[in-house]
């Protein structure tokens, strides 16, 4: 791959193409490496976001099943303000509460 001039080889050209050869195939492996290092790269965002989605969608089951029980604990607390006695005691304006004061309204 030397050149010529006129029918004779330049000098100093097949060092420059030794140069040349040896500088693509260095630019070729550090190519590689950086494709290489792009595709891992890659590789780890998606597993992340694969976790990051399981995760989510397990606490989204999470507040689903808190939601429900709420609303279960809301109704059962509803339905036991109607009846509780400790409620609809007119002692219930105490300002310093009295073990009598609680037990007056109890049931017997």
């Amino acid at each position: 791959m030397s050149q010529q001039r006129g029918g004779q080889e330049r000098p100093g050209s097949h060092e420059e193409d030794d140069r040349k050869v040896r500088r693509r195939e260095k630019n070729r492996v550090a190519a590689q490496r950086s494709r290489k290092k792009q595709t891992q790269k890659a590789d780890k965002l998606h597993e992340e976001y694969e976790s990051l989605e399981q995760e989510n969608t397990s606490l989204k089951r999470e507040i689903g099943k808190l939601t429900d029980e709420m609303k279960h604990l809301s109704e059962v607390l509803k339905d036991h303000e109607k009846i509780c006695p400790l409620l609809h005691c007119t002692m219930n304006f105490v300002t310093v509460p009295r073990p009598d004061a609680l037990t007056s309204c109890l049931p017997r």
